[in-house]
Parts: structure tokens; C-alpha cells; sequence
């Protein structure tokens, strides 16, 4: 058995090597978390924390969350010098019951997330549920994507939020849907500090 793997183990390195030669091209990458389980935004500010690792400069604007409690936000703003961090939305919209304010929210953001994508000085902008601009057509993605194309050529964007447009995923390199399998709040547990915001 030891040969035996020790032979799949040496082809599948061989594959593997070949793949990491062919990939010899630099530049700014468009990430699409989507999909209707937990964890897209988190995934998204794990990456802010491995670009941090990296001393570079993150933006980080947020389309729907208003809350300004959130543990990722309190341990990011330890980090002026790396770190912008925006909380622009009003909330979800089966709280705020205001479609116009929340479009404008929305606007305002967008402007916000405008002036980042032109900054070649920061190196990661992430948009924070910005799929539900879309999806309310707050937000028209032709127009994002024109920007996102015109960007800085290192700038890295992660784009998080369900149900992501089509569009947008065809622009994306890397698209990861998560998917719901179970959560507790389903079972009546509130959502606790430290694991849901």
C-alpha cells in the first residue's frame, strides 16, 4: 500500500507542479462569495486579515449591515494605518421597510467603493453584500463592472452576498457559492456575539 501511494502521490505532484509553472500572471483578481449559507462576508474578511499579513492596504465598504458592533469591524479599526472600514447600509430591508432610503444607501456606498477602485494605493477593496444592490436594482451591474474592469491592475476586489448576478460571476476569477447545510438559529439560538457578528 506505502508504493501504491507513494506512486499516486508523485503523479498527482507532477500535476500539481504543472499547473503552479503554467500559472505565471500577475494581477488584481475579482472574488464572488455567494450562495445562501454562512459565511461569505467571514470568508471575505479572513482574506482582509491574510492582505494585513501582507502589510497591504485594505477598503472595506459595507452595502447592507448597519450595525457598527461587529466583532470583525472592532478588531479591524486596530489598524487605521491598513484598514478603512465603512458601515453604509441601513439595514436589511424587512427592517427599514424604505425602499428609497435604502437605494440611497446603496448609491452612497457605491460612491464610497468609487473612489477605492480608482486608488491604485489600496490593494484590496472588499464590497460587503453588495449582490442585494443588484438584486433590488438599486445598483445597475454594467456599470459596476465597467468599473471594476477600469480599476488599478494589482487592486484585488471580493465581491460578497446571495444570489450574485450572473454577470457578475462571468467577470469573476474565482467564484465560491457556500451552501447551507444547517444553522443554528434554525433551532431557535440566537445569534451570538463572536460567530454571527
Amino acid at each position: 500500500m506505502s508504493e501504491s501511494h507513494d506512486a499516486r502521490m508523485q503523479r498527482k505532484k507532477a500535476v500539481v507542479d504543472r499547473k503552479i509553472a503554467a500559472a505565471a500572471e500577475e494581477r488584481g483578481v475579482l472574488v464572488v462569495n455567494t450562495g445562501t449559507g454562512k459565511g461569505k462576508s467571514s470568508a471575505a474578511f479572513g482574506v482582509v486579515a491574510r492582505a494585513l499579513g501582507h502589510g497591504m492596504k485594505v477598503a472595506v465598504i459595507q452595502f447592507v449591515k448597519s450595525r457598527s458592533d461587529t466583532g470583525e469591524e472592532g478588531f479591524y479599526r486596530r489598524f487605521p494605518n491598513q484598514v478603512r472600514w465603512h458601515v453604509m447600509g441601513e439595514g436589511f430591508t424587512w427592517e427599514t421597510q424604505n425602499a428609497e432610503r435604502d437605494a440611497a444607501a446603496a448609491r452612497a456606498a457605491w460612491n464610497q467603493a468609487c473612489q477605492y477602485l480608482a486608488d491604485p494605493g489600496v490593494d484590496l477593496v472588499v464590497l460587503d453584500e453588495i449582490t442585494y444592490a443588484f438584486k433590488y436594482g438599486w445598483l445597475d451591474v454594467a456599470v459596476v463592472l465597467e468599473v471594476l474592469k477600469a480599476r488599478p491592475p494589482m487592486q484585488h476586489v471580493i465581491a460578497t452576498g446571495r444570489a450574485a448576478p450572473k454577470e457578475l460571476m462571468d467577470a469573476a476569477d474565482t467564484v465560491s457559492e457556500v451552501r447551507m447545510v444547517k444553522h443554528a438559529f434554525a433551532a431557535g439560538v440566537k445569534a451570538m456575539p463572536g460567530v454571527e457578528f
